[in-house]
């Protein structure tokens, strides 16, 4: 179905010229003065408002706010042949998408502007219409996104799903996988047992394999009462076992065994224990690789890489950085008990024109940021800059190198230099990694535990 746009110009010439502009992509509708763009909009549900500023017996600005209150996310566009500043800086503010001046000389940039505000408004349908679907009570989680290559993901997520067989997801550090095995479990046939997950390099060693297989009372210091492991309450369900590229030799090895056996025996215990769970792994790196540098069980990885579904990243999902910001903007709104909207152009092409590394994890950091930042009216590209580390988030090399501008000064004593240097790395690092610890050691080459220890010498946090 064509979009439909509303033009309301009192000039024939520029509905006429727009008329013809988007004739082969859009439904478009004509009224000349206020009383017949009244007419029309009570009447159809317009995907973009053209509106000219100066009507014969209305005002621009003040029709497009009548209009918004019938209709709040009302995707519009203000056209003037009298260009002024505070015109332009009151449309602005009453979250109008562009401000465009008359006659249009570059009829491809107009076509541009249209298509922008037009998928904008495509993002805040899409967002209604997952949230409709959770409130009749749809327990699946939304994942927004309608990209080829998300249309392609969610299609096979949706067949492997009702297979009671292991699926391994596979993807770049904040790409989703946590949404996606949630939807699994959810269109799965197991949906209403139980759906547990682990973070297998967010543990230690010992306190995984304890939460994985339970324990019995006095089987170590602190154990006080007998406990259940995931193994085990996950029967009959779906286990999640994140990164699990992470996880240790020996912990692979037990889980091979609960695998083939379908049988798990807590610690300081001698007796098995049936269990029937469906597994589902994922790892931020291929395990091939893993496999071929000797850190990952060839015989785990042939019993794991069952079904393969690998997670786009951020940059492969053309549209949807829009659509994610539109929904993201509307979650930090509510969050905050705030205003702020629409994006602006500029607001869209740099979300458009950003590389994001640390995908879907990264655009919602920077939104919300970017919300907590303003005080309301449209986001524009100053906020989302101004909520950005530019050395990581934007630009496209991403760089970790020290920064020129903050390089100590000459005259510091070389322990202190040194110091600012690796914490100022370490900040930089994890912002390249989007907060993932393991992600980090992997980039700089350090062991985990030993990015572990210096990020807890200098003070230095994930989000």
């Amino acid at each position: 179905m064509l979009p439909k746009l509303l033009v309301v110009d009192d000039d024939r010439y520029t509905r006429t010229l727009i008329q013809r502009l988007m004739s082969r992509t859009a439904e478009v509708h004509l009224a000349e003065d206020g009383a017949q763009a009244r007419q029309a909009f009570a009447a159809e549900d317009f995907n973009l408002v053209l509106m000219d500023q100066r009507l014969p017996a209305d005002n621009g600005i003040e029709l497009l706010r009548e209009f918004r209150t019938r209709r709040p996310k009302l995707v519009s566009i203000l056209m003037t042949g009298f260009a002024d500043v505070r015109d332009a800086v009151a449309a602005v503010r009453e979250g109008v998408f562009d401000y465009l001046t008359k006659p249009f000389d570059d009829l491809e940039s107009l076509e541009a502007v249209i298509g922008k505000a037009l998928e904008l408004d495509r993002a805040y349908r899409e967002i209604d219409g997952l949230r409709a679907r959770l409130g009749a009570g749809e327990g699946a989680p939304a994942i927004i996104g309608q990209s080829p290559a998300m249309e392609h993901m969610l299609a096979q997520v949706r067949q492997v799903a009702g297979l009671d067989t292991t699926v391994l997801l596979e993807g770049e550090s904040g790409t989703g996988k946590d949404m996606v095995a949630k939807l699994i479990h959810a269109w799965s046939p197991r949906s209403a047992k139980p759906f547990l997950e682990v973070n297998c390099g967010g543990l230690p060693e010992t306190l995984l394999e304890s939460l994985l297989f339970g324990y019995e009372k006095g089987a170590f210091t602190g154990a006080t009462a007998a406990t259940p492991g995931y193994f085990e309450k996950a029967h009959g369900g779906n286990l999640f076992l994140d990164e699990i590229a992470d996880m240790s030799p020996k912990l692979q090895s037990s889980l091979l065994r609960v695998l083939q056996d379908h049988q798990c025996t807590r610690i300081g215990s001698t007796e098995p224990r049936h269990t029937d769970f469906r597994l589902i792994c994922a790892t931020n790196r291929p395990l091939a690789g893993e496999v071929r540098a000797g850190r990952f069980r060839e015989d785990l990885y042939y019993r794991i890489n069952v079904i393969v579904v690998r997670l786009p990243p951020l940059r492969e999902r053309d549209g949807d950085v829009i659509r994610l910001a539109a929904h993201f903007l509307e979650h930090f709104n509510a969050k905050f008990g705030k205003t702020c909207g629409p994006l602006t152009p500029a607001a869209v092409q740099t979300l458009e024109g950003c590389p994001w590394p640390g995908n879907v994890r990264q655009l919602q950091h920077c939104i919300e940021r970017a919300v907590a930042l303003n005080p309301g009216g449209p986001v524009d590209m100053v906020h989302l800059c101004s909520s950005c580390d530019s050395r990581t988030e934007c630009a496209p090399e991403a760089s970790l190198a020290f920064p020129a501008s903050q390089m100590p000064a000459p005259a510091i004593a070389y322990e202190d230099a040194r110091a600012r240097f690796e914490r100022e790395y370490l900040r930089s690092l994890l912002d390249a990694a989007a907060g993932n610890v393991s992600e980090a050691a992997r980039l700089s080459g350090i062991p985990r535990q030993n990015l572990y220890v210096r990020m807890k010498r200098w003070g230095v946090a994930t989000e």
